[in-house]
């Protein structure tokens, strides 16, 4: 598994001159034509960056993210977060578009809501949503009004800019009206909130050495300091799924993504994943896929 790519190593992989002052920066906001920086026989690794990623599409992609493989065909929106790994193939000659890149920083204190309270930047949800083609022209035209902004001498640009790409998030989230947040007027709907932040915390594992460390329903009640009881019912009432159900998803959603994407042994991807014999993640993963570890690597 690739390590976290930082702004620095972002410019300098692209070879684009580090901004000037940029480590000096409270927040960071940049905006590139795809066309100008795309190297089409080189696949994008399959990685996690250090800030957030908007991208239009013009072209045919796949995308690896997690345990997903999507793929764009004509356009497409992109939205990719510090927690969740991707890596892009390019499949047509024909690429173009636009991507924008931010910090949580260049957010921070201008919007009562953080970056991962948008579903389209949690982990577990869809960051690939293909546009119909009536959404084509207003997205290029959102990116073409940040281009122009972020290169001009207005002294409120960055406030643009932040608009901007509000504009882009919300556009996606129309899109995938099924996947907004409802809003948390209850109890179980922020037990459910606390909850995931929890389980989403201990992924992606990164290295061999790194553990899964809450892995029962009673250890995050422990760390919730509420009944298990409590908050089974919470998140049955939220989700409708037991605290055992959502565990072992991501469990699942991790070590398929492990054994893609990494060369680890099957014995070291079940230990980091909390399972202290390898026969008990054997039995684990064979149980949710019907295929064991190996099998599903060789497939």
């Amino acid at each position: 598994m690739e390590r976290l790519q930082s702004l620095e190593e972002f410019y300098r992989a692209k070879q684009i001159p580090v901004p000037e002052g940029m480590n000096r920066e409270v927040g960071h906001f940049n905006v590139f034509n795809t066309a100008d920086y795309l190297t089409p026989d080189t696949p994008l690794p399959y990685s996690r960056k250090d800030f957030y990623k908007v991208a239009f599409i013009s072209g045919r992609n796949r995308y690896y993210f997690a345990d997903k493989t999507l793929e764009v065909e004509r356009f497409g929106l992109f939205f990719a977060n510090p927690q969740v790994p991707y890596q892009c193939d390019h499949l047509g000659p024909d690429q173009a578009g636009f991507f924008c890149i931010f910090n949580d920083a260049f957010f921070h204190g201008h919007s009562a809501m953080k970056l991962t309270d948008f579903p389209l930047f949690r982990p577990g949800g869809n960051p690939l949503i293909c546009l119909p083609d009536a959404q084509v022209q207003p997205v290029i035209d959102l990116f073409r009004k940040m281009v122009e902004e972020l290169h001009s001498d207005y002294a409120f640009k960055f406030d643009l800019l932040r608009n901007y790409t509000m504009e882009l998030i919300h556009m996606g989230m129309k899109l995938q009206p099924a996947q907004v947040a409802a809003s948390q007027t209850n109890a179980a709907s922020r037990i459910s909130s606390l909850f995931s932040d929890l389980l989403e915390r201990q992924f992606p594992i990164e290295s061999p050495r790194q553990q899964v460390n809450l892995r029962t329903a009673f250890d995050f009640a422990a760390q919730l300091s509420i009944h298990v009881n409590h908050l089974n019912k919470a998140l049955k009432d939220a989700t409708g799924k037991s605290t055992s159900d959502h565990i072992a998803e991501r469990l699942l959603q991790e070590a398929k993504a492990l054994l893609r994407h990494t060369d680890w042994n099957v014995s070291e991807i079940g230990y980091s994943l909390g399972f202290q014999e390898p026969a008990h993640f054997n039995n684990f993963f064979k149980k949710k896929t019907q295929v064991t570890p190996r099998s599903f690597r060789t497939a």
